[in-house]
């Protein structure tokens, strides 16, 4: 069941990185950043999942 939620995830980090990009491209002006890339906005994601993985995890594991 575990290889599966991983594939499950796998169009969901492809949209996350997109939707980053996108709206960052939108607020990027207004705080007078640059924009960013698909790569980096790849990169940023799975930064933050890398970052938000473990506690989602000890969440899941704290309801049971």
């Amino acid at each position: 069941m575990g290889y599966f939620t991983i594939l499950a995830a796998i169009p969901g980090f492809f949209l996350s990185s997109l939707l980053l990009m996108l709206l960052w491209g939108v607020i990027a002006p207004k705080i007078g950043v640059a924009d960013i890339n698909y790569p980096t906005a790849m990169l940023i994601t799975i930064t933050l999942w890398l970052a938000v993985a473990p506690l989602a995890a000890a969440a899941a594991r704290k309801r049971r």
